[in-house]
C-alpha cells in the first residue's frame, strides 16, 4: 500500500538519512516504556512521513538509556503540514511508535503501547511496513486522529477517547486497553511475540513482522481469530480491559458536537479538507417524549470529530433535512428540506414545515439561498439531492413520484421529471456518463433516467433482491450498488423490527443486474446508508443490530484472499459497536475513517426518535479523496452575483 509513497525501512538495522529541506533546529527528549517499565537499548528514530513528492526520511536517530530515556537534535522540515513521527525498535519483534502529528512538534514525548495501538489504527491506511506517508489532507488529518485516542507527550489514553461519550460509556476503551496488552506482552518475551504475530496473521496473507504493523494488520483484517486473540490478550498492565471476545478488533468513537444540538443526523458528505458535513432531522431535545420540530441547521464536523467553528450553521431555508445533502464541484453544500416533525403533536402549527425547498450553503457555513430555500421546480418532500460530475444538482421528490434538476445549481432553470416510473423515490446516485439512479421505495426498484431526464430503459430496474431500496452509491467502475431495507417505507419509517434482514444488490454500468440473486450476510440488518471506499469494497450502515457492514466490491483482487465481488468482509454479526443505535447515512473520508449517523434511538418514540451521535470507525477503510472545487462557468449577468430564489 502506497508503495509509490514511502519506503519500507528497516527499523533497527542501519538508518539512511535522506537529505530534506530544513528549517529551525529542534531537539526532542522523550522516554521508551512499556507499561510502567522503561526500555533501555531501543534503537530511536524521528521520522517525517512522505508525501506525493517521496517516501518517508528519517531526521534524527538514539539509543535509549536504561531508564529509557532518548534526547534527539533535528532540523525541522519547513512544510508546515510535515507529519513527524517516532519509531523505537527493540529486540525480536517489539516495535513500537508514536505519531506527533503535523505542526509544531512536542519536545517531550512518551513511546509506549499505547501510542503504537493508537498510531497503528489511525495511520492504518497510511503504513507500509513501519514507514508512513500518502496525500494531503488525508496523512495530516489521520495523525490529528491519533491525538484523540492518546496523549502523545504523556502516553495516557487521549481525553476523547477517557471521557463521555466515549471513555465509561462504551466498550472502547476496554478494547483500546485490551490491544495495548497485547503489544505489552510481547515487549521482551519472544514466545508471546510470535503467538501474537501467527494470530495476526490475515487468512491468504502475509505475517506481520512487528507489533506496529500486527496492529495496523488487525485494522485491516479485525475480525481475524478475534477469540484466540481474546483469549491471548493479558489483563495488565492496562486497565480496564475488555470482559468478552468482540467480533472483530474495530476501534470506533462517539462525538456529539456541543451537545445540545445533533438530534438525528441522517446522511454526510466530506469537503476536500475531511470535515464531515450532516443533517440534522430534527431540533434537539434530551428528553425522547418532549416533541419536536424539525432540526433547522446543518452539522459540521472537524476530521478529527469535533464541531467546526460556527456549526451548527443554520438559515437559507433548513428545515427537517432528511437524506440529501451534497457538495458540488464548484464547492458549495445543497441540503434537500424533507421537513421532519410534521404532523408531530406538540410542534408549534407556525413552525410546520413546507417540504418545499432546497437550501444552498457555502462552506465557512454562510447560508446562500433566502428564508424558506429555493423552491422552484416542483419540490415536494424532497430526500436525495446529488450533484452530478457537471454541477447539475438532482433532487428526489417523494410526495410527487418526480426529480428535479437545477441545471448547474441554478434554481431559476429548475426541471421536473415526472411519470418515469418512480414511486417514493429516496437516493440518488450518478454513472461516469451523467445518467442518474434513482431509488423507487414502494415499488422496489430502481429507475435509470439519462442526463436530460428521459428514462434511460424500457422500464425500472427491478429483480435481483431489490426490496424497499434505500440508500445507492457508485463505485469506481460505474457499477451501482443499492441497500435493500427489506422494510422501510415513507415519509416515516417502521420501528417495528421484528422482521429483519436485508440485502444488497449490485447494477452494472448499462444498469443490468449484475446478479439474479442480492448479496447478503455480513450482518445486515435493515441496510440504509451504503457507501464504497477507496478499495471500492462496499460500507453498508444497519438501521437495526447496532453494527456496521463491509463486503468485497467490483474488484475483487483489493479484497481479502479468497473472496469474491459480493462476499461479505465482516463477519455474519457484523463490525458490532455498542455505541451505535439505529444508523443511517455513512461516509469515507480522506483518512480511511468510516463516518455512521446515530440516526434513531434503540427504542424510539414519534416524539423525538432522533439520536445524538456521530460514529467513527478509526482508520477501518481505503480512503476516499474528494477533489477540490473548481471556477464556477460564467453566469448570464441577469443570474450575478447570486441566485435570488
Amino acid at each position: 500500500m502506497l508503495a509509490t509513497l514511502v519506503c519500507a525501512l528497516a527499523v533497527g538495522a542501519a538508518v539512511l538519512f535522506v537529505p530534506t529541506r530544513a528549517g529551525a533546529a529542534g531537539g526532542m527528549h522523550g522516554h521508551v516504556r512499556s507499561g510502567l517499565t522503561p526500555l533501555g537499548a531501543f534503537h530511536v528514530t524521528l521520522f517525517v512521513a512522505g508525501d506525493a513528492t517521496g517516501p518517508a526520511t528519517a531526521l534524527a536517530d538514539a539509543t535509549t538509556a536504561p531508564d529509557g530515556a532518548f534526547d534527539l537534535a533535528y532540523s525541522a522540515p519547513t512544510t508546515p503540514d510535515a507529519v513527524l513521527y517516532l519509531v523505537a525498535s527493540g529486540p525480536e519483534a517489539a516495535t513500537l511508535v508514536d505519531v506527533l502529528g503535523a505542526g509544531t512538534p512536542p519536545t517531550d514525548v512518551v513511546v509506549n503501547d499505547r501510542t503504537t495501538v493508537a498510531s497503528a489504527y489511525a495511520m492504518t491506511q497510511f503504513a507500509d511496513g513501519d514507514a508512513l506517508g500518502g496525500p494531503t489532507p488525508g496523512l495530516q488529518n489521520a495523525a490529528a486522529m491519533v491525538r484523540d485516542l492518546v496523549d502523545v507527550e504523556t502516553g495516557e489514553v487521549g481525553s476523547v477517547l477517557a471521557t463521555s461519550p466515549n471513555g465509561p460509556d462504551t466498550s472502547t476503551l476496554n478494547t483500546f486497553n485490551s490491544l495495548a496488552n497485547m503489544v505489552a506482552s510481547c515487549v521482551g518475551t519472544p514466545a508471546n511475540c510470535a503467538q501474537l504475530l501467527s494470530l495476526i496473521t490475515p487468512p491468504g496473507g502475509p505475517t506481520p513482522t512487528d507489533t506496529f504493523q500486527a496492529m495496523v494488520s488487525l485494522n485491516r483484517f479485525p475480525s481475524t481469530h478475534a477469540a484466540g486473540l481474546f483469549a491471548f490478550a493479558p489483563l495488565l498492565p492496562y486497565t480496564p480491559p475488555r470482559a468478552t471476545a468482540p467480533d472483530a478488533w474495530t476501534v470506533a468513537l462517539r462525538f456529539v458536537g456541543d451537545g445540545v444540538s445533533m438530534d438525528g443526523p441522517g446522511n454526510m458528505v466530506v469537503d476536500a479538507q475531511g470535515n464531515v458535513w450532516s443533517t440534522n432531522n430534527y431540533e434537539y431535545s434530551p428528553n425522547a417524549v418532549t416533541p419536536v420540530c424539525g432540526g433547522e441547521s446543518v452539522l459540521a464536523f472537524s476530521p478529527t470529530g469535533q464541531y467546526l467553528d460556527g456549526s451548527p450553521f443554520s438559515g437559507g431555508g433548513v428545515d427537517g433535512a432528511g437524506w440529501g445533502i451534497d457538495i458540488d464541484p464548484f464547492g458549495d453544500l445543497w441540503v434537500s428540506n424533507f421537513g421532519f416533525g410534521a404532523p408531530v403533536p406538540g410542534c408549534p402549527a407556525e413552525r410546520q414545515p413546507l417540504h418545499n425547498s432546497v437550501s444552498l450553503f457555502h462552506l465557512d457555513g454562510t447560508a446562500v439561498s433566502p428564508a424558506l430555500g429555493y423552491t422552484q421546480g416542483g419540490i415536494a418532500w424532497p430526500q436525495g439531492a446529488k450533484s452530478d460530475a457537471q454541477g447539475n444538482i438532482w433532487m428526489a421528490n417523494c410526495q410527487s413520484n418526480s426529480v428535479t434538476v437545477y441545471p448547474q445549481g441554478d434554481p431559476n432553470r429548475a426541471r421536473e421529471y415526472g411519470g418515469v416510473g418512480l414511486d417514493k423515490p429516496f437516493a440518488i446516485a450518478h454513472d461516469r456518463d451523467g445518467n442518474a439512479y434513482v431509488t423507487s421505495v414502494a415499488n422496489d426498484s430502481v429507475v435509470m433516467l439519462r442526463p436530460d431526464g428521459t428514462p434511460a430503459l424500457a422500464a425500472p430496474i427491478s429483480g435481483g433482491g431489490l426490496n424497499r431500496p434505500l440508500g445507492i452509491v457508485a463505485d469506481s467502475l460505474g457499477n451501482q450498488w443499492v441497500a435493500n431495507s427489506g422494510l422501510i417505507d415513507l415519509p416515516c419509517p417502521l420501528f417495528d423490527t421484528g422482521s429483519v434482514g436485508g440485502s444488497v444488490t449490485m447494477i452494472d454500468a448499462g444498469g443490468h443486474l449484475a446478479s439474479p440473486t442480492p448479496f447478503t450476510g455480513g450482518g445486515l440488518t435493515i441496510p440504509w446508508g451504503i457507501a464504497v471506499d477507496g478499495a471500492d469494497h462496499v460500507w453498508v450502515a444497519n438501521f437495526a443490530g447496532k453494527r456496521l457492514s463491509v463486503f468485497c466490491g467490483a474488484r475483487p483482487e483489493a479484497c481479502p484472499a479468497g473472496l469474491t465481488t459480493g462476499d461479505p468482509i465482516s463477519p455474519d454479526t457484523g463490525y458490532g459497536f455498542d455505541g451505535l443505535v439505529r444508523n443511517t447515512g455513512v461516509v469515507i473520508d480522506p483518512s480511511g475513517n468510516v463516518w455512521v449517523a446515530n440516526n434513531w434511538k434503540e427504542v424510539p418514540i414519534q416524539a423525538n426518535p432522533g439520536g445524538y451521535e456521530m460514529v467513527v470507525f478509526v482508520g477501518s477503510a481505503a480512503p476516499v479523496q474528494r477533489a477540490s472545487p473548481i471556477a464556477r462557468p460564467a453566469r448570464a449577468v441577469s443570474l450575478l452575483p447570486r441566485f435570488t430564489g
